[in-house]
């Protein structure tokens, strides 16, 4: 049978029950009429694109109506600019790129997000070769197990080393404006290491840098390691733990050990299409609501979605290495596999909820290291992070599940906008989302106002 006829059967399905119900004089309201049904969502190959992925496979998308094509995305540049230009409905973004976008610096065009996709989800993986010197320059790290967190003050050394010989330690990160770049770049300087900076005449952001830090798409991690051509990545899963299984890397530190349930992904789309579709926007944020609280709902959902992941048109891993990480497990090192409950969180800890205080912390990091060329006011931190941030669409779409009976009420935060300072870093740093000139201003290493 043609898609075309799929999905008109698919379409009479909702339109046979509302028949059936208002002949039963049983329903009082009829659901929203939705400006598009048809869409379109990029994402990239990795375990955080599960809200999407599980939404479409449980049939969330279409209770609410939606018919969703879900598009594999070959590197993160290429999804935000046919989500730009309408080739794309949405997508699972960096949660750096909206906003990047926004100000102007790569490609410009408004972009907002009315979706936090999960927290915590990357790692820090450095070639063997790396390993041993580390272990050299810091014999502690050789107990078994190996202490957490690892400082990359015992990187340093072996970074002073490469620079001496005129071939400066070379790591990748996937995108510019990504965690992973921030996060990288948090944990280096952090240990006494710098980690370069973006210039008007240096758009690498390796200027007055101790190491190159540049980017490999995702998939491509574990290869670019193997052949040398990088001796560190920051990425998210499962190519952490593939490099562990192949035995060509060791994960020295997760995210949630640099930052602990740092924002990772959000679920992207314009200013504009969202104001075209403000009724499609809800039940979208509505399915993906849905889909994290699944996620997190219960061990065996977590296993299932590994399942579906697994499969070649999403992920395409192993599932055994997707389940390392998504199953409450983290494998350092061949041998050194310890319980890690916290390091995919999709709906606990309020994750689904687009914060100010998470934009403004990416921001921040972009200011630091000079994507960001100039000192901005507090105010236009929190400006900037509430024209990209949409609060107001994430309440209205939980608030109908909460009336639906298919959420709790206490699932949706009491806030406004900006979670509680916090002090939970590797640095030990305290960040408050309403004062990012004085959280800068805390950093030996990396710009101010």
């Amino acid at each position: 049978m043609p898609p075309s006829s799929l999905n008109a059967r698919s379409r009479l399905r909702p339109l046979t029950a509302a028949l059936l119900l208002g002949l039963a004089g049983t329903f009082a309201t009829a659901a929203p009429v939705l400006e598009k049904e048809e869409l379109k969502f990029g994402f990239i190959k990795l375990t955080d694109c599960a809200p999407l992925v599980i939404a479409k496979e449980k049939g969330y998308f279409e209770d609410e109506g939606l018919y969703v094509t879900l598009e594999a995305q070959a590197n993160w540049k290429i999804l935000l600019d046919r989500v730009i230009t309408g080739e794309l409905d949405g997508a699972h973004m960096l949660a750096g790129q909206p906003l990047a976008a926004t100000i102007g610096f790569g490609t410009k065009a408004h972009v907002v997000t009315a979706f936090s996709m999960d927290l915590n989800g990357n790692a820090i993986t450095v070639a063997n070769s790396v390993w041993a010197e580390m272990l050299a320059a810091d014999p502690a790290l050789a107990a078994t197990p190996t202490p957490r967190p690892v400082s990359a003050a015992a990187l340093k050394p072996v970074v002073a080393r490469a620079k001496a010989e005129g071939a400066p330690l070379k790591l990748g990160m996937v995108f510019p404006v990504s965690t992973h770049n921030y996060e990288l770049r948090y944990w280096l300087a952090a240990g006494g290491i710098a980690p370069g900076y973006y210039t008007a005449n240096d758009s690498t952001g390796t200027a007055e840098g101790d190491v190159l830090i540049s980017v490999t798409p995702p998939p491509q991690m574990p290869a670019t390691l193997a052949q040398g051509t990088i001796h560190g990545f920051c990425v998210g899963e499962p190519w952490n733990q593939q490099a562990v299984a192949k035995g060509i890397g060791v994960s020295v530190i997760t995210d949630g050990e640099i930052w602990r349930n740092n924002p990772e992904k959000v679920f992207g789309v314009t200013a504009a299409w969202a104001a075209q579709n403000p009724k499609t926007h809800v039940a979208v944020v509505k399915a993906l609501i849905r889909a994290a609280q699944w996620l997190d709902a219960t061990p065996e959902n977590r296993v299932e979605a590994c399942r579906i992941l697994a499969r070649p048109e999403y992920v395409g891993a192993d599932f055994q290495i997707i389940a390392n990480s998504m199953t409450g497990t983290w494998a350092y090192a061949p041998g050194d596999k310890r319980p890690l409950p916290d390091f995919n969180i999709f709906f606990r800890h309020f994750a689904t909820y687009p914060f100010y205080s998470d934009a403004v912390w990416y921001l921040t990091q972009m200011r630091r290291w000079g994507q960001i060329g100039e000192a901005k006011s507090d105010a236009w931190y929190h400006d900037t992070a509430a024209s990209v941030y949409q609060p107001a669409i994430y309440r209205e779409a939980a608030g109908a599940l909460v009336a639906e009976g298919k959420l709790q009420a206490s699932a949706i935060p009491a806030t406004d906008g900006y979670k509680a300072p916090t002090a939970e870093f590797i640095d030990g740093m305290s960040y408050d989302g309403r004062a990012p000139n004085a959280y800068l201003r805390q950093f030996p290493i990396g710009h101010k106002d």
